[in-house]
């Protein structure tokens, strides 16, 4: 089995992730997309990141009736900080009938060179692209990480450019905030997240 994974924080998993999770799933040969939620960094904890598995719970609630995407708390095991090269490692070792692949925006692609063992990702794992707008405030941290233009790459054999994904320009950092400033998020959330979220008073503080 083919499976795209995709990595996020998912702080809340919003209509954005799930347009480009089931695009990846219908519009490439990949047969499962895992959303693979980020644990929490014991040395970087921030306020506003939900709890381990309360980011899981509400990717399972936002998932459920896909029977193409699936949940994945792989990394909540493993030691931190996580490295995306140690995941599939490990996954591959856990099921080793199935070949693993990334799913990432552009954004990612262009400090892929920073990533550990990169090199060797690339050779033994497809990655599949889509399109990001930038923020203001993302395009100086990609800046300050240092910029590698995306085309040096996009000959690669293992990259394929989805683009004609459809891309919204929303992000989970504008759903908290509007929910603190009791603005209605309703449309930018599945029903089953926005109904998790309202319930347990996620990001009203």
């Amino acid at each position: 089995m083919k499976v795209g994974l995709y990595f996020g924080t998912f702080n809340p998993i919003h209509i954005g992730h799930l347009i480009i999770s089931n695009y990846m799933a219908d519009y490439t040969d990949l047969d499962e997309v895992w959303l693979v939620v980020s644990p929490q960094n014991p040395l970087k904890k921030k306020k506003s990141l939900l709890e381990d598995y309360h980011r899981l719970a509400i990717v399972r609630v936002a998932i459920e009736d896909n029977d193409n995407l699936r949940e994945s708390d792989i990394e909540f095991k493993m030691p931190r900080p996580s490295y995306t090269a140690d995941t599939l490692a490990y996954l591959k070792e856990k099921y080793p009938n199935n070949e693993f692949h990334l799913i990432m925006g552009e954004d990612n692609l262009r400090t892929f060179h920073k990533w550990k063992n990169y090199e060797y990702i690339l050779e033994n794992h497809k990655i599949f692209v889509y399109p990001r707008v930038l923020t203001i405030q993302e395009e100086q941290e990609v800046e300050q990480i240092g910029y590698l233009p995306a085309n040096e790459l996009q000959n690669h054999k293992n990259i394929t450019f989805c683009e004609d994904a459809p891309v919204m320009k929303v992000s989970s950092s504008f759903i908290r905030q509007a929910i603190k400033d009791k603005k209605d998020v309703r449309y930018l959330l599945t029903d089953t997240v926005y109904k998790y979220i309202d319930e347990m008073n996620f990001y009203k503080d």
